[in-house]
């Protein structure tokens, strides 16, 4: 019987039907840092200070700089405390003017803000002083959404098929992101924004089956990281286009809307063919392998189609395969320390000292090199070798940050921009291998809990960003030991470069498959046959 790989040499390994695949599933991830990391620009920190109009009563006729220097004690630099106020009293006007007051309680009537400054989440919802953690929760909140969504989508994904819950993450997408637009309450957005979260994690691992099984062995790192691709240029359009919205509501809906242009994918997003052989629907895998070879202008062979039968000996895969394999568990802590300096630096993007709109731009354009570099590192070095790099220098450069001093912030940028570029570079291989890693029976499944780690470590980041209160360098030295550790690790892992997909559990390790190699062995085959034919 043919291998799955053979019908992908047959009708093309990256031709016009891949290509336009990978463009459908690299078009969502363009909204997708939206989402991930707009809260950012959403938050920028603003002078304010306690509402004290309660002395308004008293006195209706005081001037504001007189009002704040009755009611406002100064801190240490002579600037109005920001979270603290004086205690109010029954005493007349003239009475505090004379003997001042001295008892200081938190802001209990709320603060006041510039009164130029758009709506923003920190203003409207008053993200400051003890409420201030809550921007660091809620995106810790988005992250716990992104691990639902990759505990319960992937596992559907394996079981109903790749393409209905891409269609269904998509939707959900666009209906809770356009609807955090309009809550009227902060743990109603943190809510929604879970949500979203879920329905993102569901389009990323969907979209990683989709583009890896539909292609050849060679071509897999450049379908996967194409899409990637998409992601990094989605970073620079949220610069520019936070930069150009000020109002958090409007930046949402425009950040938002857009994804309901893809309803079309419900006519032209294919299922996986490779899934479907897996399921025994082999009448349905042959009709879209055709229709692929159509677009492709190729044609497969009739009497290979006729060898596409469904694999018996397949064993069926649950997530205890997962940790049954010791490759799969390394993977999967690997996963986590990469995830954790990439969620670390693409959060801090506040606190390097620089414009943030600039920083953002810069980490867009350095995310883009950073994955489309990959294309070509995974192919020159491998898999194991690339991660095993990137993700040592990613550490070591979190590790450097701590000791430049903070009256540097052009030299921590840089830092920080070179370790975004391995991070991300990171990020992406760990996608890749990923998914060469796991057979198809358990890949979604697979990908989901390695992409769960991920999660976890995203949750993870904002609150160790926390520590920081404490003292600056605890959250780097965090963020940059992780990667350390997970990229010695790698050297433990197999190398899957230039190996086919492996379909069942019971292979130990993805099978090398090299492309001339395969070639070749194919044409010698059809000789033998025509010799034995004649």
């Amino acid at each position: 019987m043919a291998e799955f790989g053979d019908f992908i040499s047959a009708l093309g390994e990256f031709g016009l039907y891949q290509k336009l695949l990978v463009l459908f599933l690299s078009l969502p991830l363009l909204l997708n840092p939206f989402q991930m990391i707009g809260q950012v620009f959403m938050v920028v920190d603003v002078p304010h200070y306690c509402d004290t109009s309660w002395i308004l009563a008293i006195g209706p006729n005081l001037t504001e700089e007189e009002q704040l220097n009755l009611t406002l004690p100064r801190d240490a630099d002579g600037a109005y405390e920001q979270c603290y106020m004086y205690s109010p009293v029954d005493w007349d006007l003239g009475s505090i003017m004379t003997y001042g007051l001295n008892a200081t309680e938190k802001c209990s009537n709320g603060w006041v803000y510039p009164s130029a400054q758009p709506p923003s989440l920190l203003t409207e919802f008053d993200l400051v002083c003890d409420r201030k953690d809550l921007n660091d929760i809620s995106q810790s909140i988005y992250m716990v959404g992104l691990l639902l969504g990759a505990m319960i989508f992937g596992p559907l994904s394996d079981r109903v098929g790749r393409q209905p819950i891409f269609l269904i993450s998509i939707l959900l997408q666009g209906l809770f992101s356009v609807g955090v637009a309009f809550v009227p309450h902060f743990y109603v957005y943190m809510a929604f924004r879970c949500v979203v979260g879920a329905s993102v994690s569901g389009i990323l691992i969907t979209a990683l089956a989709l583009a890896t099984e539909w292609v050849g062995v060679s071509s897999r790192p450049k379908a996967v990281l194409i899409s990637h691709c998409f992601f990094a240029i989605g970073q620079m359009i949220l610069a520019g286009l936070s930069y150009g919205i000020r109002n958090w509501r409007l930046l949402e809906i425009a950040g938002s809307a857009p994804v309901f242009a893809l309803f079309f994918y419900i006519w032209v997003l294919p299922e996986s063919a490779r899934w479907l052989v897996t399921k025994g629907r082999i009448e349905e895998a042959k009709k879209v392998l055709q229709k692929a070879a159509s677009i492709n202008k190729r044609t497969i062979p009739p009497a290979l189609l006729e060898q596409l039968k469904p694999e018996t000996q397949t064993k069926s895969g649950s997530a205890l395969d997962v940790f049954r394999k010791k490759h799969l568990r390394k993977v999967t802590l690997i996963m986590f320390a990469g995830s954790l300096v990439y969620y670390g630096l693409s959060l801090n993007v506040t606190s390097f000292g620089l414009d943030i709109y600039l920083t953002q731009l810069a980490f867009g354009v350095v995310e883009l090199a950073a994955r489309y570099s990959c294309i070509f590192l995974l192919q020159w070095f491998g898999r194991k070798k690339t991660q095993a790099v990137v993700l040592l220098l990613s550490g070591l450069m979190c590790l450097i940050i701590i000791c430049i001093p903070e009256d540097q912030p052009v030299a921590t940028t840089v830092l920080a921009i070179i370790g975004k570029f391995t991070a991300t570079a990171s990020f992406s291989t760990s996608y890749v291998y990923t998914a060469e890693l796991f057979p198809t029976v358990i890949r979604q499944t697979g990908v989901g809990l390695c992409s769960m780690s991920a999660r976890v470590a995203g949750i993870m980041a904002p609150l160790i960003r926390l520590l920081g209160q404490y003292h600056r360098a605890i959250p780097m030295a965090i963020f940059g030991s992780a990667p350390v550790v997970g990229g010695l690790l790698c050297f433990l892992l197999p190398e899957t470069r230039g190996t086919d997909l492996v379909d069942d559990i019971g292979v130990a390790t993805p099978q090398l498959r090299w492309v001339s190699g395969a070639m070749n062995l194919r044409k010698k085959k059809s000789k033998g046959e025509n010799l034995r034919q004649r």
